[in-house]
This record gives C-alpha cells, sequence and structure tokens, in this order.
C-alpha cells in the first residue's frame, strides 16, 4: 500500500466518513474507534488517536494542526453497513483499494438504504411478537399478540418519524399494545394477558443497544458503555411506564 504524506487531510476524512457511517448504523464504539485507526496505519499514518462516543466522533494525527469532530445526530440499527466498512476496511489493509477508491466505497454505502419497508418490519415485529407469546404462554395466545405487536412497532415507526424526541415513541407504542391486547383479551381472542404484552413488546426492547452497552464496557470504553447503558434503561422504562398506564386505566 503506497503512503499518502501528501494527502493527510484526506485520510482523516475518509477515517471520519467510515466512523461516521459505522457510528450511525450501530456499530460498537471500540470497532469504530479500531477501524479508524487501522485504515490510518494502512495509508502510511501509524499514529493517529480517535476517541468516541455514541454522540460523536474526535479524529487526529500526530503532529498535524488541528483536530476533527464529527457531531452523530441520527443512530439506528443497519448492522449490513457495519459489515460493509469492515470489509472495506479490510481491503484497504490488504492494500486492494486506493484512497481514492476507498472514499468513493464509502460514500456509496452511506447513500445506500439497506432498511427494510415499512410493512416488512410490521411483518416482521408481528411474527415475532406471536412467537415470543407463544414461547412463554402457548398457541393460543400466537394470534392476539402477533396484532398487537405489530400494531405497536407501526405506531413506534409512525410516532418516531413525526416526533423527534427519545424514548417519547417507545412509550405510546408499548401503551397502543397494552390496550389492543386488553381489547383482544376481552372479547375473547386470548387466554393470557400478561403473556401476550410481553410478546407484543419484545421488539421494542433494546437488544443491540443493551448488547453495544456491554461489549464496550468489557473493552474498557466506560463511558460509551453508561451512556449506552443508560439509553436502554431509559427505553426499557419508557415501554414499562406505557404498559403500566394502560394497565392502571384498564
Amino acid at each position: 500500500m503506497p503512503t499518502y504524506h501528501d494527502r493527510t487531510n484526506d485520510i482523516v476524512d475518509l477515517c471520519l466518513l467510515a466512523g461516521k457511517i459505522m457510528l450511525e448504523s450501530g456499530g460498537e464504539t471500540y470497532r469504530v474507534e479500531d477501524t479508524m485507526m487501522r485504515i490510518a496505519a494502512s495509508f502510511g499514518i501509524p499514529r493517529s488517536h480517535s476517541y468516541v462516543t455514541p454522540t460523536g466522533i474526535i479524529f487526529s494525527i500526530d503532529r498535524m494542526n488541528s483536530t476533527q469532530f464529527i457531531r452523530i445526530v441520527e443512530r439506528s440499527t443497519d448492522l449490513q453497513k457495519v459489515a460493509l466498512v469492515n470489509n472495506i476496511s479490510r481491503r484497504i489493509s490488504n492494500g486492494e483499494l486506493s484512497l481514492d477508491e476507498a472514499y468513493k466505497q464509502l460514500k456509496k454505502v452511506e447513500k445506500q438504504k439497506f432498511a427494510y419497508s415499512l410493512s416488512q418490519q410490521v411483518a416482521a415485529a408481528a411474527i415475532a411478537s406471536g412467537c415470543f407469546a407463544v414461547m412463554f404462554g402457548g398457541w393460543n395466545n400466537f394470534f392476539p399478540s402477533l396484532l398487537a405487536g405489530g400494531a405497536g412497532f407501526y405506531c413506534f415507526e409512525m410516532i418516531h418519524r413525526l416526533v423527534k424526541i427519545r424514548f417519547f415513541a417507545e412509550f405510546f407504542a408499548s401503551f397502543i399494545s397494552g390496550g389492543l391486547a386488553m381489547i383482544l383479551v376481552a372479547i375473547g381472542l386470548g387466554a393470557n394477558l400478561d403473556k401476550i404484552i410481553i410478546g407484543s413488546v419484545m421488539p421494542l426492547v433494546p437488544g443491540l443497544v443493551i448488547t453495544n452497552a456491554v461489549r464496550d464496557l468489557m473493552a474498557g470504553h466506560f463511558l460509551a458503555g453508561l451512556s449506552k447503558g443508560a439509553e436502554a434503561f431509559l427505553t426499557a422504562f419508557a415501554i414499562g411506564t406505557g404498559i403500566a398506564l394502560i394497565l392502571s386505566i384498564g
């Protein structure tokens, strides 16, 4: 791999772009930092420094007069993008991509939309909710949990797109799931209200955030791990509050 000492700023931009894509797509903090430093080293800059939090990336190179910072506003779950960036990073390390080629491929990954359509996501959430209900309480809870879980996830997506307030969508989605579950049990379509509610809110549970929080803590990134853990706790609290409110009303 040739070195690009006269294009240091371009290398920094490449590293920041790779880190931004990974962090916005649900990548772990330590993985983002490691990928950025490996890319810089592959282009002849072995001494680079990165500091990543869930809401920002700081990156600098020794003997440079400036430090670059990127603010991360929107985060989602798109592990295919994380895998693609990892693959590009490996190809850079193996000398298969030049600086310009790598930047073009990363920009292409950034623009691509790998997320499934809303109808596919709702269908998957509904089926998952029904299966969880079967696992917890039997087949007589499958259909009501399927309906409640699908409706709750649809409301979650719609509210999240309209109102950019964290934990607001989770609260109302769980409230709607719990209310629909109570109605279905009341008309005789379900046997166990608690099992149906548990199954219907499972698609809202922040499983990836909890996993990343634990992995960051184990990697020594305590600030990122604690912040992600707090995010997961508040999400779970919002879900529990929505269910508690509808149960108190009913």
